[in-house]
C-alpha cells in the first residue's frame, strides 16, 4: 500500500481539533517525511511502513513542546489511527490523502 504523498490530518485533542499535514516520500529506499503545523515544520523519524500499518514519531514545540508517536492504519486514500504523547491519553486521528487537481482545460 503506497503512503507516498501530501495528506490532511485531523486530531482530536483535550484542547479541541488541530490540522496538520504530513508528507512522505521515498529517500534511498527509506520512508522519511515531513509535518507541518502550527506554524512549524518538523522532521518524521522512526517512519515505518508494514502492510496497511504506519507508524512515525516527530517531536513539536507548538503549541507545546511534546514528543508524539503516531500508530496509523492506511486504507486507500484514508488514514485512521491515534497519535499519544508521553504519559497523556491518546489522541484521535483521521487523514485524507490530497490528489492531484488536474489542470483546467481551455
Amino acid at each position: 500500500m503506497p503512503v507516498e504523498g501530501t495528506w490532511d490530518l485531523f486530531i482530536s485533542t483535550p484542547i479541541g481539533k488541530i490540522k496538520a499535514v504530513a508528507e512522505f516520500r521515498r529517500k534511498e529506499g527509506a520512508l522519511v517525511g515531513t509535518a507541518h503545523g502550527a506554524g512549524e515544520e518538523v522532521p518524521l523519524s522512526d517512519v515505518v511502513l508494514d502492510g496497511d500499518r504506519l507508524t512515525w514519531k516527530q517531536a513539536i514545540t507548538k503549541p507545546i513542546r511534546l514528543n508524539l508517536a503516531f500508530a496509523m492504519r492506511i486504507d486507500g486514500d484514508t488514514l485512521t489511527g491515534t497519535s499519544k504523547a508521553g504519559r497523556l491519553p491518546a489522541s484521535k486521528v483521521t487523514g485524507e490523502r490530497r490528489t492531484l487537481q488536474a489542470a483546467p482545460e481551455h
